[in-house]
């Protein structure tokens, strides 16, 4: 019944949820009313391989912030295994174990040596296990059990903000929501009602309410009024064990402001504004300001101003400072004093933003009276046109008058005035006026292909007080003539083949013009009266302003005349008739039948198809770097093969040399012959040094074979000899090894190679018997005797 009972606590450890199994036990400030025992029970069966726990699973509560002198009595283990007799011993281990737990050893007795706090760490999991005192074996597996850690009213509601900030609009109705504050308790909501927190106002009333569940905080007075006040402090109280008597609390402060809305309309501060401004001023340039005031803020003040009427209505305008909310009159047309000096307007201010809720209050704009006085002022003199436009020939005589520009005074004493150029835009002097009745004339010879506008500025000053003068541009357009003769659009030289036939076209001639022609410029070509007769080339106008050139006759000989000037005159059909002799370059060249360059006596004027001089002057250059490089390179390849391998830049005497090479084996026969000193027999003498290469050969000396068993220090002095003597050896100290290997084996050798010299025949069939790894081997001497047989 016990291993039954065992099996279901197993089963039940691994589920999630473990507390209601075990009834929550009181606290108090000694031992617990009935103490709490985790008992072991054994199995003494020894038919089952696998021993199953026998801790009679529990679970153990404490109280949180213990403030006894004494350490906080937990529960006790036992294990059925032990017999009273001191022979078992209790151990603990997993959170807390030997620092914040720890157990009679003896007894089983489980004690808390510190102030536990729930809010830091609410379930501790602990393992316990009885073993043998003697031999340290455990008699029981390991189980697990858990220390829960009940709470209590220690930790105040604590509001999510130190501070709330929010908004509502103003005017809003009663109930409107304003903000949702929000308090923990960091205390177990499901142990009693120490985490179950009420809302309510302290401060705040009668404008605002909380709702004492969710903390949502609502507006409790109507209409209140953003331009009577504006910001609002509520300080909200937060209460643990459900609001009663004894819970803990927590305040916050919230502070609410009241958003504006479009409640109040535009008021201008007087009903008429008064201004006065000189007739001289600008266009665009204000007059003055007024202001309508609003108590809204933001876009709920924006005003937007208007002129209704007035006789002024054209004559001024009003734009809104965005800043200021101002309204800015400005001027739109000039104004004139002696033609009226008083205008009266109705400006009316309108708010941009109304809301349609609040239009009870009344319209939200309203109107006002200006009345602008105009002052007289010393007026500049006014040209009659706000611009000047004149056309003259560019053939025209110096000093002509080429138009007329007028001004006058135009205030009331009409003051006489004088013209001048402002220099400036005339800087070589082309044009001049007459000062006093503004007629304008050359002074230098026009050129139309030159400079086809002219624009000056012309000044007209009062005589009796220069400083009142205005200016006005004048644009003079110089007209054409025909003054330039036609000439080649391009520069011709062409050329003919040896092998030309006669009437056969060789170029295709064109003009240009620098004159301005308005129907066009018509071009004659013909030949100079000088080369008309005796030319060998013929020249045909197209009547297109184009010409072309023909050969009159059949062969040419480049030898007897390489080049022919063809002079061509070129007319044009304007008045006066303008013409002009250009020159034709032809030169002779041999060409292949089908009339393609080869060559001309001179440099041929287009290439044959292939290298320019430059690029084989390249390439010779680049052949010339190559043949240098390879034989640099042939040099110090050669230059490297005669020194040394071992190189000292300094002292060559008393140096260490490393020569790092690794040996290529028994198969590398160009190393190091090291086969003379492994056995004295073996010498070769044809055997030079491979670390350096000699200057001068040395002709090899013979060393006498050492003898049979001779002695290894005969042999070693013997090699030490030969070195000091050897005229090959480097002239500095190095390190020599001599190994010795002995004269032979009692074995003999093993090669089959000196079987050859005996005088019997061998019998190889013994290596059939050796496995098939000598097969081969058995299969070759074994053919040989077959042959020797044969």
């Amino acid at each position: 019944m016990r291993t039954y009972h065992c099996f279901w606590l197993l089963f039940w450890a691994g589920q999630p949820h473990q507390s209601f199994l075990t009834p929550l036990s009181k606290r108090t400030s000694g031992f617990p009313e009935k103490e709490k025992v985790l008992v072991l029970s054994g199995n003494s069966r020894q038919d089952l391989h696998r021993s199953k726990r026998s801790w009679m699973w529990n679970q153990f509560f404490l109280l949180e912030e213990y403030t006894g002198t004494d350490y906080q009595y937990v529960g006790k283990l036992h294990s059925d295994q032990d017999k009273g007799d001191g022979s078992l011993k209790y151990i603990l281990s997993g959170d807390g174990a030997g620092d914040l737990f720890i157990i009679n050893e003896n007894t089983g007795d489980i004690q808390a040596t510190k102030r536990l706090d729930r809010e830091e760490k609410p379930v501790y999991i602990l393992r316990a296990q009885a073993i043998n005192r003697r031999t340290g074996r455990p008699v029981e597996p390991e189980s697990e059990f858990i220390i829960k850690i009940h709470d209590i009213n220690d930790n105040e509601p604590m509001f999510t903000k130190d501070v709330y900030n929010a908004s509502i609009p103003e005017m809003s109705d009663v109930g409107t929501f304003v903000v949702q504050v929000t308090a923990t308790d960091a205390d177990d909501p499901t142990y009693g009602n120490s985490a179950k927190v009420v809302y309510s106002i302290l401060q705040g009333q009668p404008y605002f309410s909380v709702e004492s569940e969710t903390g949502i905080i609502k507006t409790a007075l109507l209409n209140m009024d953003r331009e009577n006040r504006e910001q609002y402090q509520v300080v909200i109280q937060a209460k643990d064990m459900g609001g009663q008597m004894g819970g803990l609390s927590g305040t916050t402060t919230v502070n609410i402001t009241l958003t504006d809305v479009n409640d109040n309309p535009p008021r201008f501060p007087q009903s008429t504004y008064q201004f006065r401004t000189p007739e001289s001023t600008p266009l665009d340039s204000p007059v003055g300001r007024i202001k309508a005031n609003d108590a809204d803020v933001d876009e709920n003040a924006e005003i937007e101003y208007s002129i209704t009427e007035g006789d002024g209505y054209d004559m001024f305008g009003i734009t809104t400072d965005k800043d200021t909310q101002e309204g800015i009159i400005t001027v739109k047309k000039a104004l004139d004093f002696e033609s009226k000096n008083l205008y009266i307007l109705k400006v009316e201010a309108t708010n941009t933003h109304v809301d349609p809720r609040f239009l009870y209050l009344g319209p939200f704009k309203d109107s006002a009276t200006v009345r602008i006085q105009v002052e007289d002022v010393d007026e500049p003199p006014m040209f009659s046109r706000p611009a000047y436009i004149m056309e003259v020939k560019e053939d025209v005589p110096l000093n002509s008058v080429i138009g007329t520009v007028t001004a006058q005074d135009p205030d009331a004493a009409k003051n006489p005035v004088k013209y001048s150029v402002d220099r400036h835009t005339d800087m070589d002097r082309v044009f001049n006026i007459n000062s006093g009745n503004g007629s304008i004339f050359t002074s230098k010879p026009l050129d139309r292909e030159t400079l086809l506008w002219h624009n000056i500025t012309v000044i007209a000053a009062e005589i009796n007080n220069p400083k009142q003068s205005s200016r006005v541009p004048v644009f003079i357009k110089v007209l054409d003539v025909n003054d330039n003769a036609p000439e080649f659009a391009m520069f011709y030289e062409t050329f003919v083949c040896e092998n030309a036939k006669a009437e056969q076209l060789i170029q295709t001639l064109s003009a240009v013009d620098k004159d301005d022609s308005y129907n066009g410029h018509q071009f004659s070509f013909s030949l100079a009266p000088e080369a008309a007769s005796s030319s060998n080339f013929t020249l045909q106008d197209n009547r297109d302003n184009t010409a072309g050139i023909f050969t009159r006759k059949t062969r040419y000989n480049r030898h007897e005349t390489s080049t022919y000037f063809l002079p061509v005159v070129i007319s044009d059909n304007d008045y006066p008739i303008q013409s002009s002799t250009e020159t034709v370059t032809i030169r002779v060249c041999a060409c292949d039948h089908r009339g393609k360059m080869l060559s001309c006596n001179a440099e041929a004027l287009i290439h044959p198809t292939g290298l320019s001089t430059g690029a084989l002057i390249a390439i010779l250059l680049c052949i010339i770097i190559l043949l240098v490089t390879v034989v640099l390179f042939a040099a110090l390849r050669r230059q490297r093969k005669k020194e040394p391998l071992i190189i000292s830049k300094e002292d060559i005497r008393d140096n260490i040399v490393s020569y790092n090479d690794e040996g290529g084996g028994e198969e590398d026969t160009q190393a190091f012959d090291i086969g003379t000193l492994r056995n004295p027999e073996a010498i070769d003498d044809n055997k030079l040094r491979r670390d350096i290469v000699p200057e001068t050969l040395f002709l090899p000396r013979r060393t006498a074979a050492a003898r049979d068993n001779t002695d290894v220090r005969d042999f070693i002095n013997q090699r030490l000899k030969e070195n000091d003597t050897d005229p090959t050896a480097p002239p500095y100290d190095s390190l020599a090894t001599y190994a010795y290997e002995g004269n032979g084996s009692v074995a003999e050798s093993l090669s089959s190679l000196e079987s050859v010299t005996t005088d019997g025949d061998q019998d190889y069939d013994y290596l059939s018997d050796w496995g098939p790894r000598f097969k081969k081997l058995a299969d070759m001497y074994g053919s040989m005797d077959s042959d020797k047989d044969s």
